[in-house]
């Protein structure tokens, strides 16, 4: 079962690095998404939600025992295979953690790994997760007190958003209200 690292005085796990320039990226997101965190329904979502892009209600409705914890593992483990195999010419991904540090990750070395850790998770289970290409053209914002996880980009949207339909309820599609 993988799950992100609690101990962050631990090394960091294969395939993750630590970002030099996170500040730039920062600017960079919110420069293009107009990022504005918000812990009130009125300031959501915390972005102007790109075309083309799909939002996910993460929310668990039901009182299953294990419900939330499976979804978690479900939702990574579901966007590592799309990394590494949507992206086999270049799996690696700039990770933005909100008011924390903040990574690349190589997907590939990721996946290889033998029980790997998460140092920061897709599915955002406290705060602002951001997995994104380079160029900031496709990746994933999690949206820890909404619920959500938009993504984005044309291989993210064909393989990510296809098979988190299948399951996961819809929110927003282009940033419109479904």
């Amino acid at each position: 079962m993988m799950r992100h690292t609690l101990n962050f005085a631990t090394p960091l796990p294969p395939g993750w690095a630590e970002l030099e320039d996170q500040r730039w990226y920062w600017e960079r997101f919110t420069d293009k998404f107009g990022f504005r965190p918000g812990t009130s329904a009125a300031t959501w979502p915390a972005i102007a939600e790109p075309t083309p892009s799909i939002t996910f209600d993460l929310a668990v409705h039901d009182n299953i025992r294990g419900s939330w914890a499976s979804r978690v593992d479900a939702i990574n483990a579901e966007a590592l295979r799309c990394f590494v195999t949507e992206f086999p010419e270049d799996p690696v991904f700039v990770v933005l953690d909100w008011q924390h540090t903040c990574y690349r990750l190589d997907a590939a070395v990721h996946a290889v790994t033998l029980d790997a850790e998460w140092r920061v998770p897709v599915y955002p289970n406290g705060d602002y997760y951001i997995y994104l290409r380079d160029d900031l053209s496709e990746g994933t914002f999690g949206h820890p007190w909404e619920q959500s996880l938009c993504v984005f980009g044309d291989r993210l949207l064909g393989s990510l958003a296809t098979t988190l339909k299948t399951w996961l309820p819809v929110k927003r599609v282009d940033g419109k209200p479904m």
